[in-house]
């Protein structure tokens, strides 16, 4: 096609978009561009195994009874959403193995050079929950629906309308959606799911009442069937499930039911586990793999126990250094601070060997990852190069001090499990000549000082995402200021222009470039003290509950998640392996105990 008759096409194109929302003769149908390159993905190997079987109940648990089934507006944001998004498809997916995009709604997909702009071709067979067929428009309402000031959802409200412009309906199986700028990785931020425009029909200032224990339609394999207010709700497997035999959907989400019961205390669950009320139980605490697996139920065989290492983004945990206070304007002081860390002795006996170094706040993202970084080790050694170079003398109380201060600081956390950790660095830490003073507060206190950079050092971890996020950390935009993300402060004229390069690069060789080159700028500037990571996942498991080979995917964070598109509905019920179990334990006959390491997608450097 040529120049003038593609710019033609894409000046239709608009016109549609627009036209399409005006009343009367204006209305047009936009015109969908000729030299569209379709994609698909019907190569990527499987990860579900052919001997999975459908049937039986699924028992988990929630420590809290959902506020509200609404996924959006007040009172939304609990845990319980994730269990209710699991079951909404979106236009397409990542292979959780490789990356790719993969189908969902869509069968095909196509980028305009604009790079703004994607394409989407729907699944004909795709279908509501209560059978109405999936059409583009149900996206274009996507818009509208979070646009909305009814559903009481700011933030909603901005990301949908700063960050996407518009889709464009082209028939009811093709439509496009478009971004309000060009960025790198398009297919993170425009595949979106769709909203019930027939369900919803119009709305109101009552919808957060009128919809608040709905249950919309959505377009997984799973459904809300039942529930009883602070007790339990039940999800049930939709029979004639649309998805049924599509490539990366076979034999996935095979239980026929998942019943969530509220049970608001720890301990009481470890009991219901024991007892087979509930049929997994998450195990990464060293106290319970090591200490309180030690019970008839595991020793016999009839729990068995399984460690799968996973190749995923690890959380940023550590030390971060609030460079707004005079004792962290120094770098030699931060040196001297992370060195006097001995993160590999609270390892080895606290945490009984099982937790991993981090080695800096970008570990797991692929190419991304500048791997040649390595945490500053416990050294008593550079510890006292780095404190005598800046001016700095051994007290009588044999904390380094100068000028009649003392290297004394305070550390912020909020989780009381974490006490003993702190307790050994605040022991070798002194060994060093630096006084740590641990100041343990609830959830709330500690981000609100945290947030207002009122902290010295803060004990923490931040959320993952596919790609590193630099500038809500590091921008010197964000820094000495409240209510940023930059809660060290971090302030330097270098970081900021390679943190905007990276962020307006839509080139992915330059930008996993520039981020290996951002991660070592940070290392050297030194306002973060790695500590630890897991890069696995342990569960202890009824044996009648059976995992493919392997168990689980290169980003598994959860082998028994019953709904996740990526990497959920893996495993699946064995009645035989059941009635096996339950007469031996009548006999009291033991089976071998079973504990599981599965090192496939362990990362490579920890081999």
């Amino acid at each position: 096609m040529t120049t003038t008759l593609r710019m033609l096409a894409a000046a239709l194109a608009l016109f549609g978009a627009c036209a399409a929302f005006a009343p009367g003769p204006l209305a047009a149908v936009p015109v969908l561009p000729q030299d569209i390159e379709w994609q698909t993905n019907d190569t990527d190997p499987v990860f579900a195994s052919p001997d999975a079987r459908r049937g039986g109940t699924f028992r988990s648990a929630i420590m809290t009874f959902p506020l509200t089934f609404r996924t959006v507006g007040p009172d939304s944001n609990s845990s319980f959403r994730s269990a209710i998004l699991g079951n909404q498809l979106s236009l397409i997916g990542l292979h959780p193995n490789t990356l790719n995009i993969t189908p969902e709604l869509a069968t095909h997909w196509a980028f305009d050079p604009d790079k703004k702009t994607m394409y989407f071709r729907l699944n004909p067979r795709a279908r509501w929950s209560d059978g109405v067929p999936v059409t583009a428009d149900d996206f274009a309402f996507t818009l509208e629906f979070m646009r909305s000031k009814h559903i009481i959802a700011p933030w909603y409200n901005d990301y949908y309308t700063r960050e996407i412009d518009r889709v464009i309906v082209y028939d009811d199986q093709t439509l496009a959606v478009v971004s309000t700028k060009a960025v790198p990785d398009l297919h993170l931020k425009l595949g979106i799911a769709p909203t019930p425009r027939h369900f919803y029909k119009a709305l109101g200032e009552d919808f957060v009442r009128k919809y608040n224990w709905a249950v919309v339609p959505n377009t997984g394999p799973y459904q809300i069937s039942d529930f009883r207010k602070g007790k339990y709700v039940m999800f049930k497997r939709k029979p004639d499930w649309w998805g049924n035999d599509l490539r990366f959907f076979r034999h996935r989400f095979n239980v026929d039911r998942v019943k969530f019961t509220v049970v608001r205390d720890f301990n009481i669950l470890w009991e219901y586990f024991k007892k087979a009320r509930i049929d997994t139980f998450a195990m990464n605490f060293p106290q319970y793999w090591h200490i309180r697996s030690k019970t008839p139920q595991i020793e016999n065989g009839y729990i068995e126990r399984i460690w799968f290492f996973n190749d995923t983004q690890q959380s940023a945990m550590g030390l971060w250094l609030n460079q707004d206070r005079e004792i962290f304007q120094d770098r030699r002081l931060r040196y001297a601070f992370a060195h006097a860390m001995n993160v590999e002795k609270v390892i080895e006996q606290v945490l009984r060997g099982d937790y991993f170094r981090l080695e800096n706040g970008f570990v797991g993202y692929g190419p991304y990852s500048n791997t040649e970084i390595r945490a500053r080790r416990f050294d008593l050694g550079k510890v006292d190069e780095y404190m005598r170079a800046a001016g700095w003398a051994r007290g009588p109380d044999g904390i380094w001090a100068r000028g009649g201060k003392r290297f004394s600081v305070e550390v912020s956390y909020s989780i009381e499990e974490h006490t003993p950790r702190l307790v050994v660095l605040k022991e070798e830490a002194k060994k060093a000549g630096i006084e740590l003073r641990l100041q343990r507060l609830d959830p709330s206190a500690a981000y609100k000082k945290v947030m207002e950079k009122k902290h010295d050092v803060a004990w923490m971890g931040w959320s993952t995402s596919l790609r590193p996020q630099y500038w809500e950390h590091f921008h010197s935009v964000n820094a000495h200021k409240p209510q940023t993300n930059n809660i060290t402060n971090t302030d330097d004229p270098e970081l900021d222009r390679l943190i905007d390069a990276y962020r307006n690069s839509l080139e992915a060789d330059e930008r996993i470039d520039l981020s290996r080159r951002i991660q070592a700028r940070v290392h050297e500037i030194g306002p973060f003290v790695p500590t630890f990571m897991v890069p696995y996942v342990r569960q202890a498991y009824w044996r009648w509950w059976r995992l493919p080979t392997p168990p689980g995917t290169r980003v598994s964070g959860d082998l028994f998640s019953p709904f996740d598109s990526a990497t959920g509905g893996l495993f699946w019920y064995d009645e035989a392996r059941r009635e096996e179990t339950r007469q031996a334990m009548r006999e009291r006959r033991p089976f071998p105990p079973v504990t599981r390491i599965d090192e496939t997608y362990k990362m490579a450097f920890l081999k």
